[in-house]
């Protein structure tokens, strides 16, 4: 039974990315009316901006200060925005790397009316003044979203209440409706399977290079672009010339081949392609990072590694591959995980949950 807000829902967020439009639609369909605030990301960052069909979207100016550690962002209009919006409760990144947040917060207080912040976590820095920053920060809100149960942890530990802290389980894909026949069990060649941008933090010259080392000869699919693919493609030819290199794929034309792969490979960082390859019923070693991993990833179905261990990486594929049919049954493990436990339903449900907690109060 889907769970409902009934009241206006306002939120924030710095930039609106594609993979998120379905999220916010969804939970835009268990609310009275909800409005989304974003802004445009800068040209580097690359990240393909969407449109949302339900939730109604406002397009924030934002203005990008510094680079790096140092980088900041200020939203013009936010307050502008609340005004126009009226929104009986407000969900805003709670990133202090934000500057308009603080205003927002305190406008909303001033109403009588309630804020979620919705992150990662704390994981750094762990000590001196940043942790009284960060602390400061967080009370602000009446309760806190993380992405994962490692966010959540980090959270309590700046001494916001746990009870306060929900866990919204990052999810990009929706629940799958079925379980593929993806490959017959007469193939003898197993088929690894790459999906993501072409750049050196994903770390595809050591897949190139750990696919060298095993006496199998795996099919590789490298699906992608990016600015290192000529780098990755000259290397191939050198020591792994069997790389298949497919290009950028996108929606339905990533479909067969996923369904051809025996096991999904991502050796360096990010990776929203981790889900979504579950959802065809595979099997993934994936490298460590945000704390969402943690709970997607798991002895039953996949290994995580750290991203910059080459060793790990070959071990963690050479005991993949060596057994096929436990790669299977770790393949159903995996479409159960996104099935029942995490995806974007789940993710609205607890989004309503957290909403409805703090409109009680």
């Amino acid at each position: 039974m889907t769970k409902i807000f009934l009241h206006k829902l306002g939120l924030q967020q710095r930039v609106l990315p594609s993979y998120r439009v379905p999220f916010f639609d969804l939970l835009a369909q268990s609310c009275e009316s909800m409005s989304l605030f974003a802004g445009q990301a800068r040209a580097v960052e690359m990240i393909a901006g969407g449109k949302t069909q339900i939730a109604k979207y406002v397009e924030a100016q934002n203005i990008h200060l510094f680079s790096g550690a140092f980088y900041f962002c200020y939203q013009q209009n936010f307050i502008n925005w609340l005004a126009e919006t009226n929104p009986d409760a407000l969900i805003a990144e709670a990133n202090p790397r934000y500057l308009a947040t603080p205003s927002a917060v305190k406008w909303m207080h001033a109403r009588g009316r309630k804020v979620l912040g919705w992150g990662l976590g704390s994981p750094s820095p762990s000590f001196g003044r940043g942790v009284g920053v960060r602390a400061h920060f967080i009370h602000q809100f009446d309760a806190l979203i993380s992405y994962s149960q490692r966010g959540a942890d980090e959270y309590a530990a700046l001494g916001f209440p746990r009870e306060k802290i929900f866990v919204a389980h990052n999810s990009v894909s929706p629940k799958p409706e079925q379980i593929l026949d993806r490959r017959p069990q007469t193939v003898d060649r197993v088929t690894l399977l790459f999906v993501g941008r072409l750049q050196t933090r994903k770390r595809v010259a050591s897949l190139l290079r750990a696919c060298a080392e095993i006496e199998s000869n795996p099919r590789l699919i490298i699906v992608g672009d990016g600015p290192e693919r000529a780098v990755l493609e000259s290397l191939a030819e050198e020591i792994y010339p069997s790389a298949e290199f497919i290009g950028a794929k996108h929606g339905a034309e990533l479909k067969p081949y996923f369904e051809q792969a025996d096991l999904f490979v991502l050796p360096g960082t990010g990776g929203l392609a981790v889900q979504e390859a579950m959802s065809y019923g595979l099997p993934v070693i994936v490298a460590k990072g945000d704390g969402t991993q943690d709970d997607l990833v798991r002895d039953g179905n996949g290994w995580q590694i750290q991203p910059e261990d080459y060793g790990a990486l070959v071990s963690a594929m050479k005991n993949a591959l060596s057994d096929r049919a436990r790669l299977r049954e770790m393949g159903k493990e995996s479409f159960r995980i996104v099935s029942e436990e995490i995806n974007i339903q789940k993710m609205a449900d607890v989004f309503v949950d957290a909403l409805n907690s703090i409109q009680d109060t």
